[in-house]
């Protein structure tokens, strides 16, 4: 589990290609692998993975073809900046929310508005998700604990402080780019039961 408090952004240094998955090398930020262990758990983009290889700030992780399917890491190329989150402990703050690192899916930039310090982004929402999109709802971005703003029919504004711009690699965002979207749990659970307790009354 994590907390969506990004803590840095990594450097994809290398894609090795297998036959049916692919192993991502990357240079994460100074001091971010202190004491991670091979086989630990770490949100890169949001996708929990699992370290492969660790050595100092270098590390490396299998992705297989299922998830390369469902999220941008699919998308990726050398160079590319990773958000990047350690897995929560017993003594960990949780300064956003609980996130999973299962991806629902992802979710195309259609505008991005630059302001001095600030940005907002316009995501397109998957159709199969929309139903769990509230105006102040909680939802994670890349790995990143955000705030949802207004909701429109088939998309969503994610107003974004000068922090998490400038930790995140929502700074280098774009429009076409694909984000990864993981809907909060409680969100979910909420939703489905009252769907389940309207079509029991309908009964």
């Amino acid at each position: 589990m994590f907390t969506g408090i990004v803590s840095g952004k990594g450097n994809l240094k290398k894609i090795v290609k297998c036959e049916d998955y692919i192993s991502l090398i990357i240079q994460a930020p100074k001091g971010f692998a202190k004491n991670l262990s091979k086989g630990a758990s770490v949100s890169v983009n949001g996708v929990c993975l699992t370290v492969k290889k660790g050595r100092t700030d270098l590390l490396e992780f299998d992705v297989i073809e299922e998830t390369l399917k469902k999220t941008n890491l699919k998308n990726i190329s050398r160079s590319s900046k990773l958000n990047l989150e350690r897995s929560m402990t017993a003594n960990t703050e949780i300064g956003g929310h609980l996130v999973s690192g299962h991806i629902h899916g992802t979710g195309e930039v259609l505008k991005v508005i630059n302001r001095k310090e600030t940005k907002d982004l316009l995501i397109k929402i998957p159709s199969q998700l929309r139903e769990y999109f509230f105006y102040k709802g909680y939802v994670a971005l890349n790995g990143c604990s955000l705030t949802i703003g207004k909701v429109l029919k088939s998309s969503f504004y994610i107003h974004l402080i000068p922090e998490t711009v400038s930790i995140t690699n929502f700074k280098e965002i774009k429009k076409g780019d694909l984000i990864n979207i993981e809907v909060e749990q409680t969100t979910i659970n909420t939703v489905e039961t009252v769907k389940r307790v309207m079509l029991e009354r309908k009964a």
